[in-house]
């Protein structure tokens, strides 16, 4: 079999199949419409009690477009959204397509020097900068570097509050303490509050805006975890592809969902899920907080959502929550895992909750729009396993280091082309040109190996592949093996130099334990036993050298564990 042959479409659901290019060929602002046009009264979203219809939510995101363009912002010019899940990230995000800006979302946890970065590169080549940001993030961030990004001409801020009934928005209980900021003018920079003097200060007709397929909808920026972050340039074409993909893959209908998901929209999984709902004419619960599990749960009983998706630390941190046992599981169709492995043992208690066959493991990247491979709705589920290439997508898995197809069961780099991959990163055509192939395959890093039927796991990233004595140590393998000990809760692994061997490292496993584990304090004991169990499970070069055990396992903004913080402490 050759990955040319593209054999796993034999076992794809029955009604799947290529889609034709044509439907890609629109932009995303038209490609929705038919939501705006057919279903204007039905909820778009609920916040906090707070429900939005479609045509509220078409209205209110003219007028945020109006209010770009009447400011000087044209055609070509950028949108930074610095906010968590509330309804004017949605808000914005329409907003500035249709005023036929490019947006890119930034992380409100970002410092601001980090700020400063993303806006410095989004505003070159002659572009304007305009910035959606939270008042606490104007204040504490915002007033210190406007002055070092020149491409800055305007500032909008919101708090968290700002769409909640009256009486939540004072007590705050929900979401904890709200930080807020003095919102001031500054001198050359305009500066709006958005409840005071964008929402409903403008016109909610619907500017004439010519996009096409071609146009740069959005630049995705890439966590930085080797090196500065990179701007991954999607076209409108490449995010109307992918979304459209992504709905035929799941034989998804229509009018006919409820998405709750806990995926930050600055980032490609939350953008991605956000656009879906609307393209789809579903109704969204937007969660700001997605540490706050019993609020999750909360508005999964009130609402009843058929579609979760969350990354697999949240999984597993609701599993952790006594209430969620609480829910009806019938009222749930599917549980969207993606952005980092999910052990298989954790899948598998997810799913004794929630119910077998719901949970399906997807795979994507902020290059790609960002999905290209997943689990079949209907037909055979491998849990572990990330599931087939995509309709529309070319596949194959190299040696990193020869770019030689690797055969079937054996490890090799994940390789895609189609529809959905990036025009490339912005300012950076070195990165790019290492990046997509002369074939046009985008190179993604990750280790990949393909069984007879098609069917992909992730071994590792490139990055965090371990090398022990010249043995491969694939670190996503080893923590799916390590999770099944009755003691660890979340586990991650790294390398470490070995100073006695150059070029070799040891293995060293950060332990988060079992919240239900009766732990007697003897770490000694404990690290004894978990080495016993490692070398009765594993290769002996996988077995960790070194356990650190600790209260919690930090993540990144988007929920997985943050592997090169662990590196660097």
């Amino acid at each position: 079999m050759s990955y040319k042959d593209r054999f796993w479409k034999s076992n794809w659901d029955p009604n799947i199949k290529d889609l034709d290019p044509k439907e890609f060929e629109t932009s995303f602002t038209r490609a929705i419409r038919k939501t705006f046009e057919e279903l204007p009264e039905k909820a778009a979203f609920f916040f906090y009690g707070t429900e939005v219809t479609f045509e509220k939510l078409d209205k209110l995101s003219n007028e945020f477009a109006n209010m770009l363009i009447e400011n000087g912002f044209k055609k070509g010019d950028v949108l930074g959204i610095n906010i968590v899940n509330i309804p004017e990230y949605i808000i914005a995000f329409l907003g500035g397509l249709k005023a036929g800006l490019i947006i890119s979302g930034v992380s409100p946890l970002l410092s601001a020097v980090q700020i400063e970065y993303q806006l410095n590169d989004l505003g070159s080549g002659g572009k304007q900068v305009a910035l959606l940001t939270l008042d606490a993030v104007f204040a504490g961030h915002i007033t210190k570097i406007y002055t070092k990004i020149p491409s800055l001409k305007l500032v909008v801020t919101t708090s968290v509050a700002g769409f909640m009934p009256k009486f939540l928005g004072t007590m705050g209980k929900l979401v904890g303490k709200i930080p807020k900021g003095k919102v001031k003018p500054l001198e050359g920079l305009i500066v709006l509050e958005y409840h005071k003097s964008v929402k409903s200060k403008y016109s909610g007709t619907m500017p004439n805006i010519t996009l096409g397929p071609k146009d740069i909808a959005f630049i995705q920026y890439t966590g930085g975890t080797t090196g500065p972050p990179k701007g991954a340039l999607l076209s409108h074409r490449n995010f109307v592809a992918d979304v459209k993909i992504f709905q035929h893959w799941l034989s998804w209908e229509f009018g006919t969902g409820l998405v709750l998901s806990g995926f930050p929209y600055f980032h490609i999984a939350g953008l991605f899920t956000c656009a879906n709902a609307i393209m789809l004419g579903w109704s969204q619960i937007l969660i700001p907080n997605p540490r706050d599990t019993t609020h999750i749960i909360k508005e999964m009983l009130k609402y009843r959502p058929t579609v979760l998706a969350n990354v697999p630390t949240l999984y597993q941190m609701l599993l952790k929550n006594p209430k969620f046992t609480k829910i009806d599981r019938d009222m749930i169709n599917f549980a969207i895992s993606a952005a980092a492995p999910f052990p298989k043992e954790s899948q598998e208690i997810f799913e004794s909750v929630i119910g077998e066959g719901k949970l399906i493991e997807l795979y994507g990247m902020s290059e790609t729009s960002p999905l290209t491979v997943g689990n079949p709705s209907r037909g055979k589920k491998k849990l572990g396993h990330i599931g087939l290439p995509f309709p529309n997508v070319e596949l194959k898995l190299v040696d990193p280091d020869t770019g030689k197809e690797m055969p079937l069961g054996e490890p090799g780099e994940i390789c895609v082309k189609g529809p959905m991959v990036m025009q490339g990163y912005h300012n950076k055509p070195e990165e790019t040109k290492k990046a997509i192939d002369s074939d046009g395959f985008m190179h993604t890093g990750d280790i990949g190996i393909m069984d007879d039927e098609g069917y992909l796991r992730i071994a590792d990233r490139t990055k965090d592949m371990i090398i022990v004595g010249g043995y491969k140590v694939f670190s996503t393998k080893l923590e799916d093996t390590l999770t099944k000990h009755p003691a660890i809760g979340m586990v991650a692994v790294i390398g470490l130099p070995n100073p006695d061997r150059p070029g070799s490292e040891l293995v060293k496993a950060f332990i988060q334990l079992d919240p239900d584990y009766k732990f007697d304090g003897n770490e000694e004991k404990l690290t004894e036993e978990i080495t016993a169990f490692a070398k009765e499970n594993c290769s002996p070069y996988e077995v960790p050298k070194f356990i650190e055990f600790t209260d919690e396992l930090p993540v990144t903004s988007v929920g997985k564990v943050d592997k090169k913080l662990l590196r660097e402490q």
